[in-house]
């Protein structure tokens, strides 16, 4: 009744990308296009590095993503390279200036064994000097206490279809939560059910992995503006620098 291209479809009607409209995306707006090549891994619909490519973009991009469904929508442009993998899958050797990680994706590298390797292939796809931007929310403001049926969102879908979509979570276990999120009609008759799992690092222990994969920290922010890490900040955001 809920196809995963409709799930797709959705997810880009929930989540457009807009860098003039949300400072997250205009940040790393920016530095994809001071950038040569980049590698975009957890890409999904790959409206980044096509709006990337609508801006002027002339170098290489490359969306890496696992999901055929979220693929398939990207590559409606075929100036722009799409794979099918995981960043732990990813065999490119000193070919990027810049990888990325946007909307929090690195949050599904659950496993030490999967940031392990996610991160050293990740490093290995670098050019010397070459940088890799991401963000991870901050477990100190507990965001998954707010994915809760009270906060579904109502939208009308391309084909003016009405949904409704809500979040429960199902467990906390240190740094896991395991939440799904609930596809419905108006009158709460469900068309579909996800299941994921998000890992939240704190500073130390996400720099601590990084520091074993060959990555040096240049630069960290508590905000989009480029504010500090500060006690009541919501996100991590990291910018590394293959060593």
């Amino acid at each position: 009744m809920f196809s995963d291209a409709d799930a797709a479809a959705l997810y880009d009607l929930l989540n457009p990308w807009d860098p003039k409209r949300w400072p997250s995306d205009g940040f790393y707006d920016g530095l994809v296009m001071a950038a040569d090549s980049v590698l975009d891994v957890g890409c999904g619909t790959g409206s980044m590095l096509h709006r990337a490519r609508e801006g002027g973009h002339a170098g290489r991009l490359v969306g890496l993503d696992p999901d055929c469904a979220a693929l398939a929508r990207a590559r409606r442009r075929t100036d722009i390279e799409w794979v099918e993998g995981t960043a732990a899958d990813a065999e490119w050797n000193a070919e990027f200036d810049l990888a990325t990680m946007v909307s929090h994706a690195f949050q599904c590298l659950v496993t030490d064994h999967e940031l392990r390797a996610s991160l050293a292939a990740i490093y290995a796809a670098l050019r010397e000097n070459g940088r890799f931007a991401f963000e991870t929310r901050h477990p100190q403001t507990r965001a998954w206490e707010d994915w809760n049926p009270s906060n579904a969102s109502d939208v009308t879908d391309a084909s003016g279809r009405a949904l409704r979509v809500w979040h429960e979570i199902e467990s906390v276990v240190g740094d896991l939560v395991t939440f799904t999120a609930t596809t419905a009609e108006p009158d709460g008759a469900v068309l579909r059910v996800d299941r994921t799992s998000l890992r939240f690092l704190g500073v130390a222990a996400l720099d601590a992995f990084l520091a074993e994969a060959g990555f040096e920290v240049e630069a960290r922010y508590g905000d989009w503006n480029r504010g500090p890490v500060t006690t009541t900040s919501r996100e991590i955001i990291t910018i590394a620098r293959r060593a």
